[in-house]
């Protein structure tokens, strides 16, 4: 059986509620840097591949693990968050006061809305977690993924068979996101029994281990 880990990364400034930032140069809170170096001393892992997104949160989570285990991760884009809105739209504001644009996104239910040029759609989001998906056979098993919170939410709900087509089925993944137990530097498997077919689980062990410095703030 072939097994893919998968964590989230550790608090971020935004988890934080902090001001806003360009997606990708969010860093860790002062919680987040301890929550990564718990992991890398709870993670009983020797990889044969690591790999991140292209936002600076998974390399500063990868980073200590990386060290311990001699290995340089891959980034990789098609791993990278979903950005439901342009910074420039909320420049400046915190996370309390970003909340109520972030709702009325979701309630909206319009996959094709765009919110700024440095916007995803819904639509797009769920098209690079499948080209992802399409990749998943060609990883070397006991590869280990830095990633995110939405992005994992999204990837467990297209495995167990359904998509983002359409206003009902985008808030319909936005209730099972929300639902889904995915602290900060939660570890998750991906198991491959056969080509083709994948399943998610908990790694209840691994995530035991570093609870008393995992956020479960999910912004």
């Amino acid at each position: 059986m072939k097994t893919i880990f998968f964590v989230r990364h550790g608090q971020s400034t935004a988890n934080a509620g902090g001001i806003t930032m360009a997606h990708d140069a969010i860093p860790l809170s002062e919680l987040g840097r301890l929550q990564a170096r718990s992991l890398a001393d709870a993670l009983e892992l020797q990889p044969s591949a690591i790999y991140v997104s292209e936002y600076v949160r998974t390399h500063e989570t990868a980073q200590p693990f990386c060290k311990k285990a001699s290995i340089q991760p891959n980034i990789h884009p098609l791993l990278n968050e979903f950005s439901s809105i342009d910074p420039a739209l909320i420049k400046g504001m915190n996370g309390e006061q970003r909340r109520p644009i972030a709702d009325a996104y979701w309630q909206s239910g319009d996959p094709t809305k765009r919110m700024g040029e440095q916007a995803d759609t819904f639509h797009e989001f769920e098209q690079r977690v499948a080209d992802f998906i399409s990749e998943l056979d060609t990883l070397p098993d006991k590869t280990l993924i830095f990633g995110h919170c939405i992005w994992f939410g999204m990837l467990t709900w297209k495995l167990l068979g359904f998509n983002g087509r359409g206003s009902q089925c985008m808030k319909a993944f936005r209730r099972f996101q929300l639902g889904l137990p995915m602290p900060n530097c939660a570890v998750y498997r991906l198991e491959s029994p056969e080509p083709g077919y994948w399943r998610a689980r908990a790694d209840e062990a691994s995530m035991l281990r570093i609870l008393s410095t995992t956020s479960t703030d999910r912004s």
